[in-house]
């Protein structure tokens, strides 16, 4: 018989039935989070395909063409539905459960792409983008959690992470479909219509598939849930699961009361883990990727090459290489653990930033009549370093991390604020960075990035917990002790005054 000690609790466990867990081990959970995952996929795509749409866009419209402001609002208006969904997905995920969200995510996400691909105008090309933006600002937050929630913890960080994965690979088939299209009648409307079949196919797929147990279990039909576990789990770890859902179920009936937007600021175990999910979702977009990836182009350039197609060429590699980032922290997200990977992640941010910062500083002050092209390849070096060290770890971890660290009657709530601000984040780097690059220099905005992975280095080995491994009601107490201190029964107390 093989005793180990819960985190956390001074109960112990017998372990020798359990069976080894590992990402390939039950097809039925990999299902789930690849058709879940498909949420990802639009995520991932929507943000890709419009760099390619419009410049088609400004050929059949002489008024964006002649109007920076219609050109940056088409791009921008996608993350202002997205930051609305992410914000309103959260009451939507507590309050109908993970299914409905993820279908109402599809509905909204189809309507907006056949709007797009139909437009007679940029104003109602303008409104399908905010359609899709509340789609994927829904399923931004839905995926995550329910793939958490039908996950064994072993494996939970892998799983998550395959939406991470698939938002990626969004990115990169964004990029093949803007090729594919280049050459037919209507482009821009195939490249943005064909959104919706994916929308579609899940959509089908998500009809057949469970809600989450969990969600089940606290919200509505504990036979239906336990019918679901029994799918996920051996028998062992079954009738575990159950006995720590009903204590979770127990423990939600003891407040007696409806939870609240205030409760998260007011419960300092709630705010506690609220402050670290939301600055892990702030300084993902704050470390540069979006910025990076625009920058793209001009780093080839500098290295000598002109070609525009070559340009092209490297965003499919870049984003084929932050794809198969992605899969390598799908494997060391569960072996390495969510902080060390997030904080090896951040240490070679840090380094390649520098690297384009100082390549773009030495070729600001080269002469033009000197061959710059060795500062660009200093430039080249720094970019893929960067989605190398990027992908991997601060891609998945701050989506992984806010999938796990919210208790049960607060998940989809701190969940869907959290996901509204990265969206946010994404929006302000978005349209500060130009004015930003103008005003100080493209090497100095690079430096003021390194600069904020530093704080974000910090900010995970201060107020980021580990989590890998962990049951959802374990890392409850975690945040209980971090707020009150263990044994001091502060905790017990401010559950008496609830």
């Amino acid at each position: 018989m093989t005793i180990v000690s819960l985190p956390g609790s001074s109960g112990y466990l017998d372990v020798s039935n359990r069976k080894v867990v590992s990402y390939f081990s039950n097809p039925y959970v990999l299902g789930l989070t690849f058709v879940a995952g498909i949420g990802g996929l639009l995520f991932g795509y929507d943000t890709g395909v419009i760099s390619g749409a419009l410049l088609y866009i400004k050929d059949e419209f002489p008024e964006v063409n002649q109007s920076s402001f219609l050109q940056e609002t088409i791009v921008s208006m996608a993350l202002v539905g997205a930051m609305i969904g992410a914000a309103a997905g959260g009451w939507i995920n507590d309050s109908y459960g993970r299914k409905r969200a993820t279908l109402s995510a599809d509905v909204v996400f189809i309507l907006g792409s056949l709007v797009m691909a139909a437009a007679l105008d940029p104003y109602i090309l303008i409104l399908g983008r905010l359609l899709v933006g509340l789609g994927v600002g829904v399923a931004s937050v839905t995926a995550p959690v329910y793939i958490a929630e039908a996950s064994p913890s072993e494996i939970r960080g892998g799983l998550v992470s395959t939406n991470v994965l698939m938002i990626t690979g969004g990115q990169f088939l964004s990029y093949l479909v803007n090729l594919a299209f280049t050459e037919i009648p209507g482009t821009w409307r195939w490249m943005l219509g064909v959104a919706g079949v994916p929308a579609a196919i899940q959509f089908a797929l998500m009809l057949f598939l469970p809600e989450s147990p969990r969600w089940l279990y606290m919200k509505k039909d504990k036979a239906e849930a336990v019918a679901v576990l029994a799918k996920i789990y051996d028998p062992y770890r079954l009738e575990e699961e159950i006995d720590q859902l009903a204590t979770a179920l127990e423990e939600e009936r003891l407040r007696k009361q409806a939870v609240s937007y205030l409760d998260v600021f007011r419960k300092k175990e709630i705010r506690l883990a609220f402050f670290a999910g939301a600055g892990l979702q702030t300084f993902q977009q704050f470390a540069g990727i979006n910025t990076v990836m625009y920058y793209s182009p001009t780093i080839v350039q500098m290295a000598g090459f002109k070609s525009n197609q070559l340009a092209l060429l490297l965003s499919l590699i870049v984003a084929l290489t932050n794809a198969m980032g992605t899969i390598v922290g799908i494997y060391l997200i569960d072996h390495f653990g969510r902080k060390k990977l997030a904080l090896t992640s951040l240490s070679g941010v840090i380094v390649s930033l520098i690297f384009l910062a100082v390549a773009f500083i030495l070729e600001s002050s080269t002469s033009n009549s000197i061959n710059v092209g060795g500062y660009g390849w200093i430039a080249v070096i720094g970019l893929a370093l960067y989605i190398a060290f990027f992908a991997p770890g601060m891609g998945p971890v701050p989506w992984t991390v806010n999938s796990e660290i919210y208790p049960e009657s607060y998940r989809g709530m701190c969940g869907g604020m959290s996901a509204t601000v990265n969206w946010i984040s994404n929006l302000i780097v978005a349209q500060s960075f130009l004015s930003l690059a103008e005003a100080v220099g493209t090497g100095a905005t690079f430096l003021i990035l390194a600069g904020i992975a530093v704080m974000a280095f910090v900010f995970v080995v201060v107020f980021v917990p580990e989590t890998k491994g962990l049951s959802f009601e374990e890392m409850e107490r975690i945040w209980k002790e971090k707020a009150w201190g263990s044994g001091s029964g502060k905790d017990a107390l401010l559950e008496a005054r609830s």
